[in-house]
């Protein structure tokens, strides 16, 4: 499996579970990539839960390094 195909993969579970979910995918080399995904908050944990075994899957199965952020898209953002 590529890269690509490991995005798009975890894409569609996590717009299985939240299909308003806003995602961004950025690679960080050829095996690993960052979704940062931007959801209601009533929806967050129901795509941790739906993407956690299968990153690791993607892991320990093809090498590839996925890794899911989910944020509260309604929250407001942190002053520094």
């Amino acid at each position: 499996m590529t890269l690509d195909d490991a995005i798009q993969q975890m894409t569609a579970k996590i717009k299985t579970v939240c299909g308003s979910a806003e995602i961004k995918a950025v690679k960080m080399s050829d095996e690993e990539a960052r979704l940062s995904v931007y959801a209601p908050a009533g929806d967050m944990q129901a795509i941790k839960d739906a993407t956690f075994q299968p990153a690791i899957d993607l892991l320990n199965n093809d090498g590839l390094d996925i890794q899911v952020f989910v944020y509260d898209k309604d929250a407001p953002p942190l002053k520094g």
